[in-house]
C-alpha cells in the first residue's frame, strides 16, 4: 500500500525544486530567437524553434513542481496550483491587452472589429483554435494580426488547466510507477510526431481555399480549414514538446542526481548539454517554417522537415540541455545561468508577451520584416514596458502584495507617500475610464477591411455587375450592362505540347489540368489562321476600353474606371479565368478600340497559353500585354520573356512592361508580399497613368 504521508525530513524530498539559473538561460535563448524570427524571418530562419523549447520547459518544472508537492504533503492543491499559474500569466496580459485596446481605439481605428475576436480568444486562452477556425495562419500575411504570438500560450494555458488533473490520476497509483509512466508519455510524444508527419500535406498550399483549389484544407463545417496550420498551431499536436519535458521530469529530478550514480557525471552532461546547444542551433539555422510557393503568388510550401520529425528532434536536443543546466556539478547550469541571460530568462514573458504587437504598431501588418533600425526601436519600446510590467505589476501580485493591501495589512506612511498614493490613483482612474471608453468602441466597431489587397478585392466585389463607367472618358456616364455567369461547356487551353509544358488549372491546385469554362463565342485555338468567327448579327454595345487582370491591376480598378476603362480583375486569376472573361465580354460587346491584359503574375503561364489568349483578341485594334512582377518567384522571368515575344507574332499586340517600370514606385507597393501589389494612392495613379498611356488616354 501506498505511504502517502510526508517525507519524514529532507533526504526523503527526492524531488524538491531548487533554483535552476540554467533554466532562465535556456528561457533567454528562446526569447531572443524567437524575436529576431519575428522581425525578419531571413536572419533566423528557425527561430520560431524557441516555443518548441519553451514548451519542453515548461512541461518540465510543471511536473516537477507537482510531484514534488505530492512528495511533500501527500496531495497536489489544484486551487492554489491554478492560483499560482494565474497570478504569474493574467496580470502581464491584461495589461498588454489595455495597451493595445487603447492603441487601436484611438490610433487604428480601422482595425476595431478585427481585433475584437482576437481580444475575447486571447482572454479565454483559446487564440490557437480561433487562429485555426479563422484560417489566420502564423503565415498569414498583409492583415493587422497584433495578437497572432497568443497561440503558444494558448497551448501553454490549456496544458496547465488539464495537466494537473493527469497527474493527479497519476500520482494516486503511486509515484513508484513514475519511470513507467514516462516510458508511455516518450512513447506518446513520439506517436504525436508520427501522426503530424502523416497528416503533413508537402508541396504548394495556396493561402485561400475554393471548390478548385482545396488541396491542403480539410472541410469542416462548411469552413475551410487548413491541415498544416492546424498541425502547426493546435494543442493535440503540439502537445508533444510538453509531454517530453513532462516524462523527463519523472525520471531527472535534480536533488534526486545528487543521490545517485549520475552526481559524478557533470563533465558528461557538459558534453550533452553542448550537443543539444548545437543540435538546437542548427535546427534553428536550417528548418524553416513555410516559404513562398514556387508556382502560384499567394501560397506557401511549409517544410517537410520540420513536419516529419523537426519538432520532436528538437524537443529532444532541449531534453539534452536541460539534463547539464540541472545538474549541480555541470558547468551548464553556470555558464547559462550568467547573469544577463538570467535578466532576459526571467522577463521572457513579458518580452514574449510585449515584443510582437510593439512589431505590428511598427509595420502596420504582418509578413513585413523589420529593418534594422525599426528593430532597435522596437526593442527600446519593447524593453521598458516589459521591465515596468516585472516591477510593478507581475513581481507584486505574484508575492501577494495586492492581497495584502486589500485585507488592509498595511504599515503606516508619511504624507508625502499618501499624496504620491493618491496622484497614483487619480491617474490609475483616468486609465480606467480611458479603457472602458476603448473597450466601448472596440465591441461596438463594425468588421471593415484592413489590408490593401483585402480592401480593393472587397471594392472590387461591390463593382461587379451594373455599374456606371465613364465610356471612352465622356463626360456623361454610361450604363454597362451586366455579362452573362454561365456557359455552356466545351472550352479550354491548350497545354504546351513542349517538354516543359505547364498544365492550366486553378493557381491554387498547381499540377492539375483543370478545363476553362465555355464561352458564347468560340475559341480560336493557338496557332489557328484567321480571326475568330464574326460575331452574332445582333448589334452589341460598343465598348472601346476594356482591362482584364489579377489582384496587381484590381488595387487600380476605381482610378482605371474613372479614366474610362472599363476593369475586370480580380484576385488569384490566371489565364483560365482571363479566357473566361474575355470570351464573356466578347459576348456582350464590340470591342471597338483597345484591350489590356495582365496574366502571368499568379503562376507559370505557356507560350500556348498566351496564344489562345490572344486568339480571342485578333480583331481588336490594340492589345497591351503588361509584363508581371514578383520578386522572388521562379515563373516570373519566364513568363515575361514570352509575354515581351509576342509582337513578333502577334501584330496588334504591345507590350508595356511593368517589371521595369514598378521600381520608380517601389516604396509605395506592399511589403507583405515583396512589392507585388499597389499600396498607395500614388501607387495605383502610377499604374493607371501607364496603362492609360499605353492605349492612348489622356
Amino acid at each position: 500500500m501506498t505511504d502517502w504521508s510526508a517525507p519524514r525530513g529532507v533526504r526523503g524530498r527526492v524531488s524538491g525544486v531548487p533554483q535552476m539559473p540554467g533554466l532562465d538561460g535556456m528561457r533567454a535563448l528562446a526569447v531572443v530567437a524567437v524575436m529576431v524570427y519575428h522581425a525578419d524571418p531571413a536572419w533566423l530562419h528557425g527561430g520560431f524553434l524557441g516555443v518548441e523549447v519553451f514548451f519542453v520547459i515548461s512541461g518540465y518544472l510543471i511536473t516537477l513542481l507537482l510531484i514534488a508537492e505530492h512528495e511533500r504533503t501527500g496531495r497536489v492543491d489544484l486551487r492554489q496550483f491554478w492560483l499560482r499559474r494565474f497570478r504569474r500569466l493574467l496580470p502581464a496580459l491584461f495589461v498588454m491587452l489595455s495597451l493595445l485596446a487603447v492603441y487601436v481605439a484611438l490610433g487604428f481605428r480601422r482595425a476595431q472589429g478585427r481585433t475584437r475576436g482576437d481580444i475575447l480568444a486571447a482572454l479565454g486562452y483559446v487564440a490557437n483554435w480561433q487562429q485555426i477556425w479563422v484560417g489566420a495562419g502564423y503565415t498569414a500575411a498583409e492583415a493587422f494580426a497584433p495578437l497572432r504570438h497568443l497561440w503558444s500560450l494558448a497551448v501553454e494555458e490549456q496544458f496547465y488547466l488539464l495537466w494537473p488533473l493527469v497527474m493527479v490520476a497519476i500520482l494516486a497509483r503511486g509515484r513508484e510507477r513514475l519511470p513507467r509512466v514516462a516510458l508511455w508519455l516518450a512513447g506518446t510524444a513520439a506517436l504525436l510526431a508520427v501522426v503530424t508527419a502523416v497528416l503533413f500535406v508537402p508541396g504548394d498550399i495556396a493561402s485561400t481555399c475554393t471548390p478548385g483549389a482545396s488541396r491542403g484544407y480539410w472541410r469542416i463545417g462548411g469552413r475551410c480549414v487548413s491541415v498544416n496550420d492546424t498541425l502547426y498551431l493546435s494543442t493535440v499536436t503540439r502537445a508533444g514538446g510538453l509531454l517530453l519535458g513532462a516524462a523527463f521530469a519523472m525520471v531527472w529530478r535534480p536533488m534526486a542526481l545528487l543521490r545517485g550514480p549520475m552526481r559524478h557525471k557533470g563533465h558528461l552532461l557538459d558534453v550533452l548539454a553542448l550537443v543539444g546547444l548545437l543540435g538546437l542551433a542548427g535546427l534553428a539555422w536550417r528548418l524553416h517554417l513555410a516559404d513562398p510557393a514556387t508556382a502560384m503568388l499567394t501560397g506557401s510550401r511549409f517544410d517537410p522537415v520540420l513536419f516529419r520529425g523537426g519538432f520532436l528532434l528538437t524537443g529532444c536536443c532541449t531534453l539534452l540541455v536541460i539534463a547539464g543546466v540541472t545538474h549541480r556539478r555541470a558547468w551548464a547550469g553556470r555558464v547559462l545561468g550568467l547573469a544577463p541571460l538570467r535578466w532576459v530568462g526571467t522577463r521572457s514573458y513579458g518580452l514574449y508577451l510585449f515584443h510582437w504587437p510593439i512589431y505590428q504598431v511598427i509595420r502596420r501588418e504582418a509578413g513585413v520584416a523589420l529593418r534594422p533600425w525599426q528593430l532597435v526601436v522596437a526593442l527600446a519600446v519593447t524593453i521598458p514596458v516589459t521591465e515596468a510590467s516585472y516591477r510593478w505589476i507581475e513581481m507584486p501580485i505574484r508575492r501577494g502584495r495586492v492581497g495584502e493591501w486589500l485585507r488592509g495589512d498595511r504599515r503606516p506612511v508619511r504624507r508625502a507617500v499618501l499624496v504620491r498614493r493618491r496622484r497614483i490613483a487619480g491617474a490609475g482612474l483616468a486609465s480606467c475610464v480611458l479603457l472602458g471608453f476603448s473597450v466601448t468602441s472596440i465591441a461596438i466597431a463594425p468588421e471593415r477591411c484592413v489590408g490593401s489587397i483585402e480592401c480593393d478585392s472587397a471594392a472590387g466585389e461591390q463593382a461587379a455587375g451594373l455599374r456606371p463607367v465613364a465610356i471612352g472618358g465622356a463626360p456623361t456616364p454610361v450604363t454597362v450592362p451586366p455579362i452573362a455567369t454561365s456557359l455552356p461547356p466545351g472550352t479550354s487551353l491548350p497545354e504546351d505540347p513542349g517538354p516543359t509544358a505547364t498544365p492550366v488549372g486553378d493557381p491554387g491546385a498547381p499540377g492539375a489540368t483543370t478545363a476553362a469554362p465555355a464561352t458564347t463565342v468560340p475559341v480560336v485555338a493557338a496557332g489557328q489562321a484567321g480571326p475568330p468567327p464574326a460575331p452574332p448579327t445582333t448589334a452589341l454595345p460598343a465598348l472601346p476600353y476594356l482591362a482584364l487582370g489579377e489582384s496587381v491591376m484590381l488595387g487600380a480598378r476605381p482610378k482605371l474606371e474613372a479614366r474610362g476603362i472599363l476593369t475586370d480583375a480580380e484576385v488569384n486569376r490566371g489565364p483560365s479565368g482571363i479566357l473566361e472573361r474575355l470570351a464573356l465580354y466578347r459576348g456582350a460587346y464590340q470591342l471597338t478600340t483597345a484591350v489590356v491584359l495582365q496574366v502571368g503574375t499568379n503562376g507559370p503561364v505557356s507560350r500556348a497559353q498566351y496564344d489562345t489568349i490572344l486568339a480571342q483578341v485578333a480583331d481588336v485594334p490594340l492589345v497591351v500585354m503588361m509584363t508581371v512582377r514578383a520578386p522572388g518567384r521562379g515563373w516570373i522571368a519566364g513568363n515575361n520573356d514570352i509575354i515581351r515575344s509576342l509582337p513578333a507574332s502577334h501584330p496588334n499586340v504591345q507590350v508595356l512592361d511593368w517589371e521595369v517600370r514598378a521600381p520608380e514606385v517601389e516604396a509605395d507597393l506592399s511589403g507583405s508580399d515583396g512589392g507585388v501589389h499597389l499600396r498607395t494612392d500614388w501607387a495605383k495613379e502610377f499604374y493607371t497613368n501607364l496603362v492609360a498611356q499605353s492605349v492612348g488616354l489622356p
